[in-house]
């Protein structure tokens, strides 16, 4: 049986294993903290907070969540994401370690005020 391609962010989370569903719920409370009036929808199959251009985009894998808030705004935080693997974009968070939330806060402040008084724009 093929599985459905999901068509909400709420839909997204219901296909993903218990140990994914509460990582990735309790990363999307902390950037919902951050950009409360931002819009969720699905973009590349990966859900995203948008305003009028796409703030950050978070997804599950087997063994991992990843953060992608765009390359630009994780090099303030370089020395702080040390100890986690990173993309030209994105920053990956095991599942069986805590999230950093007060990092990923940072980071998610850094991008919504780049974007909104710097006009930056979104780079996948």
């Amino acid at each position: 049986m093929e599985k459905k391609k999901p068509t909400s962010v709420e839909a997204y989370i219901e296909q993903l294993p218990e140990i994914a569903q509460s990582k990735i719920e309790e990363l999307r409370a902390i950037l919902k903290s951050v950009v409360p009036e931002a819009k969720e929808g699905l973009k590349w199959g990966k859900p995203v907070f948008e305003s009028e251009m796409i703030l950050f985009a978070y997804s599950a894998h087997k063994s991992h969540l990843s953060f992608i808030p765009t390359g630009p705004a994780m090099q303030p935080f370089e020395k702080e994401l040390g100890t986690y693997t990173t993309k030209q974009d994105s920053v990956q968070f095991q599942y069986d370690r805590p999230l950093p939330e007060n990092l990923i806060r940072k980071i998610a402040e850094y991008r919504k005020k780049d974007v909104e008084e710097r006009g930056a724009k979104w780079k996948y």
